[in-house]
Formats: structure tokens, C-alpha cells, sequence
């Protein structure tokens, strides 16, 4: 989807509570506003008070089942009406009782005003702008992911109450981030099938889950987006609305499809996107194999399938995948599309039921999908200010404990990439001097990356570093670009400083929808700065990255005289403050790399049009994130250190699991190298494993337990996969016990070539931090 809304900022000053053991001074904060025509009342249907006549109507009546209401409504409705109702900019039918309605909004990471169902006023100048989704994923964990979601549906329905928002928001995105030079990567939780899945389904179940805890019913509507295999933007000349995706079954099935499965099963989310791009020869948006048949059939979506913004025009204008616009109107229909962002299936779909492509039944059938999503909303419960989150309002959007998070969110997925002896946490009281050096050290804008809103306020790394020391700033650069860089005038401010910290990275202009990086590298001058700044600083060089993707920063890596690199992805309107609290030791860092760091050389031989992740050794192709890369890194995907030293111990792991099968099994009489992970076989076949941790050193911290596993050498398995995650926080010299449930069927088989789940049999591996723990699976 394409932002073309925008917002006009103002800067103002604005006091904030603290909540750390120091104070932030007035000066060090900014907020925005904007100035847009008030709207008040929110939109809803059945409204008895301007039109007494809906009382009478099934569909309004609050007592009958979901699915009687949608039935009474569309039989009531014409095929011209009807037709209103499968478009985004959903029409009304006054006569019911049934207003316009918006469906496009978005809330990436925070209530956005990308799309044109959501506003902000004078009355709701601003949301709470988390970090962006790549560094919340970095956190690894699952509670505060769901946490970001509540607060966002919170801030969603209050601006609902008063006419600035919808009810559908198209979040989460929940792509593998397959290459590292994709613009959209930052959107997405990573590279990990595992890793993804549980941030899609906890943020949607932060997002939607009553208060009450009744599925049936939703506090806002998510969206899982973009099915599938997308993962290219625009890559030399390469678009997303031409690329055809060529995807292995196996690969479709343990890397690609996993995230969008669990956000359907495990999530129960109310809506699946389909994407741009076509999957071997077919635009996802008219595949009925992988809409109806998978999204509805197998795994049983309760809600409405909608189509990237025009990718039905797409398909038709772009990739001539239908001859006329009434058969790719009929074609995504029949598919399994129930709604149309844009509006090609407004002007297209009553010709193709007039020319008897599409059965009218058809149509029904999407629009009641949709309709049951809105009921579900309590759109057509009548006035909202009577029904549960009726009393929220512009006092709910951002409230101090709302910005706390914000700011908690980054604390928890700035990850510290290098550390050398006695340079980060910088003293407070010990460094009179810091300079603070680089194109991103005074941003904004830069901080909340895209599908963003407008934030509450924002504390950018310059003003969250003065609240503790005396600083001096040198851009160093005048853009990210860095055409040419000042370096005398920053090496000045760093021989002269107790400390430095320079603040680098990328932006929007350099990563972005539609925009994918070509290189690797920091951009024009960037190196040089920094290598020149790191020879002349009198004290500790703390290089911060502030991106989406992952760079080759070998050069600063192997630079003695760099002493620490952060990265802090794109940290919300608080990454300033957070990046102060890591420097300073207000808070040990505990983020781990969700996304490998590659070298060049990588980018140099691997075209982003190869969909394949298992290395080819007969020309060198390497493959692709952490699972099947066979060459070099920079950092590899969990790499993240800590002030304190944490040590793990295997308390409790089994040596041996039988599968148990029937007597006639055919692997009884022949030698198998998998069997089936098949009902029958898997009930109930589980074990545990429990990991003694300690933190051996004086500084509490937080820690994120990682459980590995690596497969026999078949089917072109993983080289390791993770099989589960945890994070605790524990004070210094303490310890304490992580529990994992190791399902053998769902977490320790491996895809076969033609897309079907086996467990391996034979040798095992565990992996947790450098312990390896072997365990054979026999029969």
C-alpha cells in the first residue's frame, strides 16, 4: 500500500512524566500537532434515534447469532447494493440505516494516518508511536508484543469514539524478511518462521482481544498481510506488481506460509491480506488454491480476505493475467477475495455477474464474510458510547503509562553488537564531556520509520543524551546519504570529549515501500567519518546504527578504536530516551538480532529474484538466513550482549523419544530416514526441557533463552531452527529455571521436498547458548 495522506507538523514544547531515576528537562522534548477539520461522532449503523425503522430489522437486533444478522441483511440488499460493500470505501445504503464506512487504516506500530480511514485533530493531535516493528521484534518477547497491541486498540477505539478512526486496521506485517536489502523489511519481525509467528499472532491478540475475552466479539479488527511469498519491492528495475515468486513447495511450506498459519490459528485474526506479487504464475489475489482453499479451508479464517491496495487492477492492468476487467472482477471473487481495496470491483463485478462469470451466491458470500467482521466490531449494535469501550476517548491517547511503554519497547530491543572492556555503560558522573556526532543524532521523523502516525512527542538520541551530560553536536553529515562528510569539525568535538557517540544509519529516503537497497554499506562518507572520528576521540567511540536492514560494518567491527556499536533499529518517538537509558546503564540491553547481518560479497552474488533459502552447492549459491546460509556474517541472527554474563545448564532433556506407530507400519519392516507427522502419530508426543540460568555478574538483566535444534541431515533440513524462545530478567548473582514443552511432531520435524511434515529419525541436536544436547528419535 502507497501513503497518500500527509500530515502538516508543528513543533511545540511539552512536559512529560519520568520514570527512571532521573529527570528529563523541558527543553529536551517535542511534540506534534496538526490542524484538521473536527469530526465527533463515529460512524456505526442501526442508529434507532435518526432512523426508528432499524429497530424492526433482524440484522440490528443484538440478540440473534452473527450469522442470522449477516443472513437478514443481505437478503435485504440489491446486487447494486451489494456491490457497495466490496470495496474499501465502502458505500451506504441510507434506507437501512447504514452509513459509509472506511476500511483502510493502519497501525503498523501505533494508531497511523497512512490511509484514509484514520485523522488527527486538534481533538487527537497525536497516537503513541512504538518502535518500528523490527526492533520491537528484537525484545524476543511475546508479552510485549502483546501489550503494544492492546495499547494501540485502546488508542484506535477512543479515536473511533470521537470520528478520527475506523475499526479495520491492516497491521500486522508479518513478511520473512528473506533479504536483507528489502525496503520493507523494518515492518516485519525478522527472518524466523517461529519469530514471526509469535509476534503475528500475540500483537493480533493485543489488538482485538475484548476485555472480556469473547472471540465471537472483537475491540479492533487485524489484518495479516501480505499473502504471500513477499518480500521484493523494487530492486533494479524489478517491481513487485511484475514479479512472479518462484517458490519450492517446501519452502512455501517451513519459511513463508508458517507466520500467516499462526496468525490465522493461533491469533484468530479477522483478516488476511493477499499481495502484489504473483507465486509461481498466479497473483496471489486470484489463486483459489491459496485463498479459499488454504486461508478458508484448512486453517479456517473467521473473517474477510482483502486485496493489497489495486492488486486486482494489478493483475489485470500490469500482469494481463485476465483478457477483461469483468474476469479478473470474477476470477478474485471466486478465488476467495472478499474485499477490494481500491476500487476496481465497485466498477467491474456487476457486468461480471451480467455476463455470467460470477454467480451473484458469490458475491454474497464476500460481502457476508465482511459484514460478519463489522458485527463482530458492534458496528450494527447501534451507539458506541453505549457499548464496552464506549467511555474511551481523547484522555485514553497517549497517556504517560502509553509513552512509558513506547519508550520500554526500545529499552528492550536496542541490541548491543560490540563491547569492548570498560567502555559502555558510560558513567554519568565520571564523563563531564560527550560529543555527540552524526546525520541521525537529531532526528525526528527518522525514529518511528514508516506506516507511521503522528507521535505524542518525540525525544530524539541528542536530546535524550543532554538529560545526563554536557554534549556537543556535530552532524557530521548534512543528510544519511552523506555525500561529503565534516570530518575535521567532528574529530575536533571527539578529541576534546570524554566520550563520543556517533549516530549513523539510514532513513527513509534509503530504505522504504518500493525502494530496496542495492549495497550493503553505510552510505557516501559514513565510514570515513566514523574511522576518523574513532582515531582522533580522546575517550570510548560508541557507534549507534539507527535502520532497518543490517550492514557489512566489518571495518568499525574490527576497529579496536570503535569500542561499542548499538543498533537501535527505528526506536519510536522515546529512541532518543532509550538510547540515553542503554549508554548510561539505566537499563542493561537484552535485544537480540532478529535478521542476519551479511557481508557485501553476499549482496554481490545473490540476486533478490532468487526465492530459493536452501543453498545450491553446485553454483555457489549460499542460501538464506540463519536456517540454510552456508557463508560468512557480519552478526548472525540472536547475537545481542549484556552488561552482566549470563551461563545455562541443562537440567532435565531426554537422550531418547519413540515415535509410536502401528504394527504394519511400513518403517517397522524397512529402514526409514522420516516417518509422518501425522495425527495419530504425534498424540501427545512431547517432552521437556529445562534450563538451569544464571547471571554471574553485578548488573540485573534480561536475557533471552533461545532453544535450537538440528535435525539428521535429510530433506535438505535446517542447518538449526528455533523451536523456542524465552526472556527472563534476573538480578546479579541469581538464577532461575526456563521450561520448555518440546511438541516432537510440530517442533522438531523438517519439510520434505514436496511440502509434507516428517520428523527425522536418528540423532538430534539441542542447542542453548554454546550447550549442544544429543537426543535420538527412534520408533
Amino acid at each position: 500500500m502507497i501513503s497518500f495522506v500527509s500530515s502538516v507538523l508543528k513543533n511545540r514544547a511539552s512536559n512529560v512524566s519520568v520514570f527512571l531515576v532521573f529527570f528529563v528537562s523541558l527543553h529536551c522534548l517535542s511534540s506534534v500537532s496538526v490542524r484538521v477539520s473536527a469530526q465527533t461522532s463515529p460512524v456505526f449503523a442501526c442508529d434507532a434515534t435518526k432512523n426508528p425503522q432499524v429497530a424492526s430489522f433482524g440484522f440490528c437486533n443484538t440478540s440473534l447469532r452473527t450469522d442470522a444478522r449477516v443472513t437478514d441483511l443481505v437478503k435485504r440488499l440489491t446486487l447494486q447494493e451489494k456491490i457497495l460493500f466490496v470495496v474499501s470505501g465502502a458505500g451506504s445504503v441510507s434506507r437501512l440505516g447504514i452509513p459509509k464506512y472506511e476500511w483502510w487504516s493502519e497501525a503498523l506500530h501505533g494508531v497511523s494516518n497512512v490511509g484514509p480511514g484514520t485523522k488527527f485533530t486538534n481533538l487527537v493531535p497525536g497516537a503513541t508511536s512504538f518502535p518500528q516493528v523490527i526492533l520491537t521484534a528484537a525484545s524476543f518477547n511475546t508479552s510485549l508484543f502483546e501489550a503494544i497491541g492492546r495499547v494501540v486498540s485502546t488508542e484506535a477505539r477512543a479515536m473511533y469514539n470521537v470520528g478520527l478512526a475506523g475499526l479495520t486496521y491492516w497491521s500486522p506485517n508479518i513478511n520473512i524478511f528473506r533479504d536483507p536489502r528489502w525496503g520493507r523489511g523494518q515492518e516485519t519481525p525478522g527472518e524466523d518462521p517461529l519469530l514471526t509467528s509469535k509476534y503475528g499472532s500475540s500483537y493480533v491478540k493485543g489488538l482485538q482481544q475484548t476485555d472480556g475475552g469473547d472471540p465471537s466479539r472483537l475491540k479492533v479488527a487485524a489484518c495479516c498481510k501480505h499473502y504471500t511469498a513477499y518480500d521484493l519491492d523494487n530492486w533494479k528495475g524489478v517491481d513487485r506488481y511484475r514479479f512472479n515468486a518462484v517458490v519450492t513447495q517446501q519452502d512455501m511450506d517451513d519459511t513463508f506460509q508458517p507466520p500467516f498459519k499462526s496468525c490465522v490459528v493461533d491469533g484468530n485474526v479477522a483478516s488476511v491480506m493477499c499481495s502484489y506479487n504473483q507465486v509461481n504464475g498466479k497473483p496471489t489475489c486470484a489463486d483459489p488454491d491459496l485463498l479459499a482453499g488454504v486461508i478458508r479451508g484448512q486453517w479456517k479464517l473467521n473473517g474477510y480476505i482483502v486485496s493489497d491496495c489495486d492488486s486486482v487492477d494489478v493483475f489485470y492492468n500490469s500482469q494481463h493475467y485476465t483478457k477483461t476487467p469483468e474476469e479478473a472482477a470474477a476470477k478474485a471473487i471466486l478465488a476467495g477475495l472478499d474485499l477490494n481495496c481500491g476500487s476496481f470491483l465497485g466498477q467491474h463485478t456487476e457486468a461480471a455477474v451480467k455476463a455470467g462469470l460470477l454467480n451473484e451466491l458469490a458475491v454474497d458470500k464476500a460481502i457476508s464474510n465482511n459484514f460478519a467482521t463489522l458485527m463482530r466490531l458492534g458496528f450494527f449494535d447501534g451507539d458506541p458510547s453505549k457499548q464496552r469501550y464506549g467511555k474511551l476517548g481523547p484522555k485514553d491517547v497517549c497517556t504517560p503509562e502509553h509513552q512509558e511503554l513506547a519508550r520500554e519497547a526500545a529499552r528492550q530491543g536496542i541490541v548491543l553488537l560490540k563491547n569492548k572492556a570498560g567502555s559502555l555503560p558510560l558513567s554519568p558522573t565520571a564523563i563531564k564531556t560527550l560529543a555527540v556526532i552524526g546525520p541521525n543524532a537529531n532526528v525526528t521523523k527518522t525514529m518511528i520509520g514508516n506506516y507511521e502516525g503522528i507521535p505524542c512527542k518525540y525525544t530524539t538520541p541528542l536530546q535524550g543524551l543532554t538529560t545526563s551530560v554536557a554534549t556537543r553536536y556535530v552532524p557530521g553529515c548534512t543528510n544519511v546519504a552523506c555525500g561529503t562528510a565534516q570530518v575535521d569539525d567532528a574529530k575536533k568535538a571527539a578529541a576534546s570529549a570524554d566520550a563520543t557517540v556517533l549516530v549513523m544509519g539510514i532513513d527513509q529516503s534509503l530504505e522504504r515501500e518500493s525502494f530496496d537497497r542495492v549495497d550493503l554499506l553505510l552510505p557516501g562518507q559514513q565510514p570515513l567519518l566514523i574511522t576518523e572520528v574513532a582515531k582522533a576521540a580522546k575517550g570510548p567511540v560508541i557507534l549507534v546504527i539507527m535502520s532497518g536492514g543490517g550492514f557489512d560494518v566489518s571495518f568499525a567491527k574490527n576497529d579496536p578504536r570503535v569500542t561499542s556499536i548499538l543498533w537501535v533499529g527505528y526506536p519510536g518517538e522515546a529512541g532518543g530516551a532509550a538510547i540515553a537509558d542503554i549508554i548510561f546503564g539505566y537499563y542493561n540491553p537484552s535485544g537480540r538480532l532478529p535478521m542476519t547481518w551479511y557481508p557485501q560479497a553476499y549482496v554481490d552474488k545473490v540476486p533478490m529474484t532468487n526465492m530459493n533459502m536452501r543453498p545450491n552447492p553446485s553454483n555457489g549459491y549460499p542460501g538464506r538466513t540463519y536456517r540454510f546460509y552456508t557463508g560468512e556474517t557480519i552478526y548472525t541472527f540472536g547475537d545481542g550482549l549484556s552488561y552482566t554474563t549470563f551461563s545455562h545448564k541443562l537440567a532435565k532433556a531426554p537422550t531418547l523419544v519413540s515415535i509410536p506407530l502401528e504394527e504394519d507400519h511400513v518403517c517397522r519392516s524397512s529402514e526409514c530416514k522420516s516417518v509422518e507427522a501425522a495425527e495419530q502419530t504425534c498424540k501427545n508426543l512431547a517432552f521437556d526441557v529445562h534450563v538451569r540460568v544464571q547471571n554471574r555478574g553485578r548488573y540485573d538483566g534480561s536475557h533471552t533463552v533461545f532453544l535450537f535444534s538440528t535435525s539428521p541431515s535429510v530433506h535438505n533440513s535446517p542447518r538449526k531452527h528455533l523451536v523456542g524462545f524465552e526472556k527472563v530478567s534476573l538480578t546479579g548473582k541469581s538464577e532461575t529455571f526456563v521450561r520448555f514443552k518440546v511438541d516432537v511432531c510440530k517442533d522438531l520435524s523438517v519439510v520434505d521436498e514436496l511440502g509434507s511434515r516428517k520428523v527425522a529419525l536418528g540423532q538430534h541436536v539441542l542447542h542453548v547458548g554454546s550447550l549442544k544436547h544429543s537426543l535420538t528419535v527412534g520408533i
